[in-house]
């Protein structure tokens, strides 16, 4: 077997893993419970209007291609992961609106070079793998001029705190994955996009999170729903020690970011904006 062949089965499997990671729990749950407002500021953002081309790339459940289709644009929903997309159509048809959804990997993306007006991900591309083949095919299928927006957790907010208390439990990561808050890196960002874009403006934001009264109950909602965390607790099923440990810090952490604030959590995201040269 060539290191070639290796190297694509390795992805294929890595892929599948994404895939079913994203499918477990309750993730539409997650996008309308708790950050229903991130795809219309995303939409914003971008300036998307009427007639424009748009992708949105990891849309999951369609955060953002949904309200971006009820602007007027013509808008393409692509995931990963199927059983995400078909929720989304439920959500779509029930809105009335009208948009395509194609199952798509974000490191690999199905369609022509400069094909869309506008590309936008929201807390979706951010989980590919490999960091800089995502940004190279969000530019690759974006007009010139075309603009390309996202958000993306940062590493010091909740979220990309979660994140690094996960790892120490979680199964290592294969070769040359990169950490998903990385992305909510300003410098970062900016490497990976270069002298591809022009325009480039990043600004921190937060979304105010009120859905849970207590730590616990943020602890058993992702626990519960969000497919990462449903993924590192299966891992930790012959070692109930560590679930355990891995509860506590969780509490934790939720308890530090709602402290003074009557139970809600603000959650700050990276929210950048650029045109294609």
């Amino acid at each position: 077997m060539t290191d070639t062949t290796t190297a694509i089965d390795a992805d294929r499997e890595l892929k599948a893993k994404h895939r079913a990671t994203w499918a477990q729990g309750n993730y539409a749950a997650v996008a309308s419970d708790l950050i229903p407002s991130l795809g219309p500021v995303l939409v914003d953002a971008a300036a998307i209007t009427t007639g424009d081309r748009v992708l949105d790339v990891a849309a999951g459940t369609g955060n953002a291609a949904i309200p971006a289709a009820e602007r007027g644009a013509q808008v393409i929903a692509s995931d990963l992961t199927p059983e995400l997309l078909d929720i989304g159509k439920g959500i779509a048809r029930d809105r009335g609106v009208d948009l395509e959804w194609v199952v798509a990997d974000a490191e690999a993306l199905p369609f022509e070079t400069a094909s869309f007006d506008v590309v936008v991900s929201c807390v979706g591309a951010m989980f590919a793998p490999h960091h800089q083949r995502t940004a190279d095919e969000l530019v690759r299928v974006c007009r010139p001029g075309g603009r390309i927006g996202l958000i993306s957790w940062t590493p010091e907010g909740f979220i990309g705190r979660m994140f690094a208390t996960l790892k120490p439990y979680a199964p290592p990561p294969p070769p040359g994955a990169q950490p998903p808050p990385l992305w909510g890196n300003e410098a970062h960002v900016e490497s990976l996009f270069g002298e591809q874009v022009r325009d480039l403006h990043a600004e921190r934001r937060a979304v105010r999170i009120d859905h849970f009264e207590r730590p616990e109950d943020f602890l058993g909602y992702f626990k519960a729903n969000y497919g990462p965390t449903i993924g590192v607790y299966r891992s930790l099923a012959a070692t109930p020690e560590r679930a355990a440990a891995l509860d506590a810090e969780l509490v934790s952490l939720a308890a530090a970011f709602s402290a003074g604030t009557e139970g809600a959590m603000d959650w700050e995201y990276l929210l950048v904006t650029m045109h294609r040269k």
